[in-house]
């Protein structure tokens, strides 16, 4: 963004700045903010990136002294003569306008979303490719972030292929089932995962206050008869509801429902928590579904007369999962690896039959959005720069 000042000056008694820029455009700037983000040494540590000056120092009522400019910058002097110098281009980047904001929102957070359902043509990529790769590597991140899932192919039929991806993206999200778990038919199961029964439509862990973000499924051993994976964009599903019955997801959204799990993993554990099963933000969108049937506790901490209008919510939510208009079925084969939005999307397996021997093992693994999010930035940079 190369972006040139015909004009700067203060107004509203120098508590505003207006600027004209030379493609027609203008912005606004309160005072405050423009000596709160003063960027000389004494303000800001270029280093950290990061705000030396503190608020207490902070006259909130602040005006400019003094004002000057050229094409690339504006200088200003403020009454006490501490002086600032802004680039064009950094002060364009944070025009307040709600055009220039949504802009630079979408490019931080890269909100897009593609909705699917029983259509999906699921986005594959090589396992080494990613690994070895930058472009691989934002191409996954950035599908991952887009449609919610990536299959990766030719991972070796061993464990410790999700611990490479965790150090490609940086690290992952240690829980009470360890820094990574092995999905197989285990005696005195202290997870249903690990049983041969059919797993319905969940995402994993809403009894943690913060479910992981992402997760990371390896295929080492697949049964040739039963469990297969099943997926459904659980975003997807909540337009639809909130279409054909905004009271259900009305319900579904404001109602705080508990979540439990108890046992000893990695440590013991007792792990409770309060989530609403559909997530919205301040502006209505759905952020995250927190469901899973099996840690859904007995504990319901609502008025009775709330009680059956929920289920009744919930039924209609999961029947509209499992109708074949959103649901997406397909079969894992050893050295696949699937990585998935486990905020947004709902994952199932169909139950296979129990052998003397284990027939199925899958290793998982977590990550958490941030980690995502960062080395996915840092990638875009790195494939934009030809690095």
């Amino acid at each position: 963004m190369h972006c040139a000042i015909q004009k700067a000056e203060a107004l509203d008694g120098s508590h505003l700045m207006q600027v004209l820029w030379h493609d027609g455009a203008e912005s606004l700037y309160p005072s405050v903010w423009l000596r709160d983000n003063c960027q000389c040494s004494e303000c800001y540590l270029g280093s950290a990136k990061a705000r030396k000056l503190l608020l207490e120092a902070l006259d909130v009522n602040i005006s400019i002294k003094d004002l000057t400019f050229d094409r690339k910058k504006v200088y200003i002097i403020w009454p006490n003569e501490h002086r600032s110098e802004f680039e064009a281009d950094w002060l364009k980047k944070r025009c307040f306008s709600r055009q220039a904001r949504e802009k630079l929102q979408e490019e931080l957070f890269l909100p897009e979303y593609q909705y699917w359902g029983s259509e999906l043509q699921l986005p594959t990529l090589n396992f080494e490719d990613v690994l070895k790769n930058d472009e691989q590597a934002y191409e996954w991140l950035s599908s991952l972030k887009k449609v919610g899932i990536v299959r990766l192919t030719g991972a070796s039929d061993k464990q410790g292929e999700v611990t490479k991806l965790g150090k490609r993206i940086g690290f992952l999200y240690l829980t009470f089932y360890g820094h990574t778990w092995q999905v197989q038919d285990k005696i005195d199961a202290n997870n249903v995962a690990y049983t041969t029964g059919k797993l319905s439509f969940h995402t994993d862990y809403p009894a943690l206050r913060h479910p992981p973000g992402v997760q990371l499924l390896h295929c080492i051993k697949q049964t040739v008869t039963g469990g297969d994976s099943e997926i459904v964009d659980g975003f997807n599903v909540c337009r639809k509801l909130k279409e054909i019955n905004p009271r259900a997801f009305q319900i579904l959204s404001s109602t705080f429902v508990d979540f439990t799990d108890i046992g000893v993993d990695y440590c013991d554990f007792s792990v409770q928590s309060k989530h609403k099963i559909i997530e919205l933000d301040d502006k209505g969108q759905v952020v995250r579904i927190n469901f899973n049937n099996a840690t859904r506790d007995t504990v319901f901490d609502v008025p009775v007369e709330r009680v059956q209008p929920f289920y009744a919510a919930l039924k209609e939510f999961v029947d509209l999962m499992n109708s074949k208009e959103y649901k997406f079925t397909f079969k894992m084969n050893p050295g696949d690896v699937i990585t998935f939005d486990n905020w947004r999307l709902l994952h199932g397996r169909r139950g296979y039959e129990a052998g003397t021997e284990i027939s199925r093992h899958l290793e998982g693994a977590y990550a958490d959005w941030d980690v995502v999010m960062s080395r996915l930035r840092i990638l875009r940079q790195n494939v934009k720069n030809g690095n």
